[in-house]
């Protein structure tokens, strides 16, 4: 049985209230690995025109990166860029970011939030946008990064006849990546 607070209101709270809210929170930490992999799994199903659903090309972009090398890190990061395309389509990045913040490097943050930037370079003037829109953050310490990210794992993973990884090679990492005390690099950005 859960505990309950005190109060109506947050300002009248104590500092036992807020003891039990930590206790009661503790328990959505728990489970976040298993929230994010649920995420990531509710993009089967729908190709969405694609030759592949977005759960298989989440897999290929990690197994992409795996295969070529990158860190445990990275290697979260390609499988969950996307997490967030069933639910905030035209702002998925940012949710996937959100996500990922207090667990991820503030480089590798800044990868997701921006990748769909990036990706457009491959896509958007063909329907009638600026597909140099990443132009802006040229010069940014991240830049020649997510532009490879793009390049060499997202934008290449729509084939249904890749040897892809399947996600229980993947999924100690994600339970490590959400294991680690969140905002750790928080200090360091």
């Amino acid at each position: 049985m859960s505990e309950t607070v005190g109060f109506t209101r947050m300002d009248q709270g104590t500092f036992e209230d807020y003891q039990i809210l930590d206790r009661e929170y503790r328990v959505l930490t728990v489970r976040l690995a298993d929230e994010v992999l649920g995420m990531l799994k509710r993009l089967q199903g729908e190709k969405l025109g694609y030759p592949v659903d977005r759960y298989e090309h989440s897999l290929q972009t990690a197994t992409r990166a795996y295969r070529d090398g990158a860190d445990e890190e990275m290697v979260c990061a390609a499988l969950l860029h996307d997490i967030g395309d069933t639910f905030s389509p035209e702002n998925h990045a940012a949710v996937a970011a959100g996500v990922l913040r207090p667990y991820m490097t503030p480089d590798n943050h800044w990868l997701v939030e921006h990748h769909a930037i990036f990706q457009g370079y491959y896509y958007w003037h063909h329907l009638g946008q600026d597909r140099d829109t990443r132009e802006k953050y040229r010069g940014h310490p991240m830049f020649e990064t997510t532009a490879a990210f793009c390049e060499k794992w997202d934008q290449r993973s729509f084939d249904p006849h890749f040897d892809t990884m399947p996600l229980d090679a993947f999924e100690p990492m994600v339970r490590r990546l959400f294991a680690q005390a969140p905002w750790r690099h928080a200090a360091k950005a």
